[in-house]
């Protein structure tokens, strides 16, 4: 179950991020509040699977899983740059998420 919450964990990391640009320097109040309540969400279940997983790997793939899945909402719905070496920058993190996921014991 820690590596579910932690992937959801993830997952609001990406909502938040998404929310807060949305939100214009918090001065919209709708992805204000979807800022703060996915922030919460996020945080508690990042909580929940530090209970069994080592600090470092949770955090890892917590910030990874966030930091990928922003990038892609950035391109997909922000018209970001998908320029070869973002690319495969993104791909760097994710192989590093996956050696780090490996190297874990359940």
């Amino acid at each position: 179950m820690p590596w579910v919450y932690l992937v959801i964990a993830g997952l609001f990391e990406v909502v938040w991020a998404f929310a807060m640009k949305q939100s214009d320097g918090f001065t919209r109040p709708g992805p204000t509040i979807v800022t703060i309540t996915a922030m919460i969400a996020s945080f508690a279940l990042l909580s929940l699977s530090m209970k069994s997983l080592p600090l470092g790997t949770a955090y890892t793939i917590w910030t990874g899983i966030g930091a990928v899945g922003a990038f892609l909402v950035g391109i997909a719905m922000l018209g970001e740059a998908a320029s070869a070496m973002r690319i495969v920058a993104a791909l760097l993190i994710v192989a590093g998420l996956v050696l780090m996921k490996i190297a874990t014991p359940a």
